[in-house]
């Protein structure tokens, strides 16, 4: 392969607490990090135009759904198209999900069967039969032509047995050999995921096996699937650090504020979530002193913005009062401004982060934050 299309500029450190604030460069344009990233599953992140997205939200990156997009419209189509860039009309950076966490979630329903070559599932749409191996998933994600592609990966259910979750992180990283073996497109990257669950020594091996590899980038995968915070702080504080410092660092499936600051701490660069989306579309807004479930009778008369702190188009606009009137008579406007106003909570949250940790200080910000937003250290 030649020079990596997708590379990490590491600009401040913080001295309190090892956050780091950085840069990643991309053919798409340049991220600053840590960053949130809205999730666009199906080639859209829900109830957002991609103008919106830059011009309300501020995203500079958002993610695809390779299973989503390979069972419809497909990836020929998106190719044909002329990539997943040009036939949703985005120009900023995209990343691909490699699709294995969607295959993972099958298996509660019992529509996958996991072997060495890959994942036999059925579609959640028809019942039809496919198949996805490493091989595949590359090929797909090489056909939307993201910037950044995730290996192939298998995400275990919490709880899962030390014997199984170590046979789950070996095939993990067989799969991302062939992953890289089936990469041949400089113009993207590559980025490793290291699996392990909940055992120190499986995370060790897995990220030791995949730095060998050398890819572009790193991800965790494999936390945040429904454990008790606790765990999921120990196994973030220690998986981090085995990761290359001079390359990007992604905790996958995280969105909810406590985590995006803890992920920083930890010295995460990348988080990305579908929370803010699917949360609005349920009535429920983000503000700066915690969660507001906008149905609730007592916003009838509230003629307040959703939050006084946000700069956003929703609270620059619009009352409570009306934003319940749109929910309860489920009108589509009021999931478009709780979205809005959600994806730039979170985006704005990262600016705050990024400032803080330039002046050593995101100790103090975390627990301000966590104060005021009626959190603990526990929930």
């Amino acid at each position: 392969m030649k020079e990596n299309a997708v590379t990490y500029e590491l600009l401040h450190v913080d001295k309190n607490s090892g956050a780091r604030r950085g840069v990643i460069h991309t053919p798409h344009g340049d991220i600053q990090t840590p960053v949130f990233m809205p999730v666009g599953t199906q080639a859209t992140v829900k109830a957002m135009t991609p103008e919106e997205l830059k011009e309300m939200v501020h995203a500079e990156i958002i993610l695809g759904n390779t299973y989503h997009l390979f069972l419809r419209p497909g990836h020929e189509l998106i190719k044909e198209a002329g990539g997943l860039h040009k036939f949703m009309n985005w120009d900023r950076p995209i990343l691909t999900d490699s699709g294995g966490f969607q295959v993972f979630s099958l298996g509660q329903a019992g529509l996958r069967k996991i072997t060495e070559d890959g994942v036999e599932f059925r579609s959640y749409l028809d019942g039809s039969k496919h198949f996805m191996g490493p091989e595949e998933s590359i090929e797909v994600q090489q056909a939307l032509g993201s910037d950044i592609m995730m290996c192939f990966d298998e995400c275990c259910p919490y709880p899962s047995d030390y014997k199984y979750t170590e046979k789950s992180m070996e095939m993990t990283t067989r799969w991302a050999k062939r992953c890289k073996d089936s990469w041949t497109n400089e113009n993207q990257a590559l980025f490793g995921i290291i699996q392990g669950g909940f055992y120190e020594d499986l995370r060790e091996k897995s990220a030791k096996d995949l730095i060998e590899m050398d890819f572009p980038g790193y991800a965790i995968g494999g936390i945040s699937v429904g454990e008790p915070k606790s765990e999921f702080l120990k196994m973030l504080y220690y998986t981090t650090p085995l990761m290359p410092e001079n390359k990007p660092r992604y905790l996958m499936g995280v969105g909810s504020p406590d985590y995006l600051i803890e992920a920083a701490l930890a010295g995460i660069d990348m988080c990305d979530c579908v929370l803010p989306t699917r949360i609005a579309r349920h009535g429920t807004a983000m503000i700066s002193t915690g969660k507001v479930v906008i149905k609730n009778a007592k916003y009838e008369h509230d003629f307040t913005q959703l939050d006084p702190e946000c700069d956003c188009y929703t609270c620059k606009n619009y009352t409570r009062a009306y934003i319940r009137h749109l929910m309860i008579n489920k009108e589509i406007l009021g999931i478009r401004l709780l979205s809005i106003h959600n994806l730039r909570f979170l985006t704005k949250l990262m600016d705050k982060v990024r400032i803080e940790i330039e002046n050593d200080n995101l100790l103090n910000f975390r627990d301000d934050f966590y104060k005021k937003y009626g959190y603990t250290k526990e929930n």
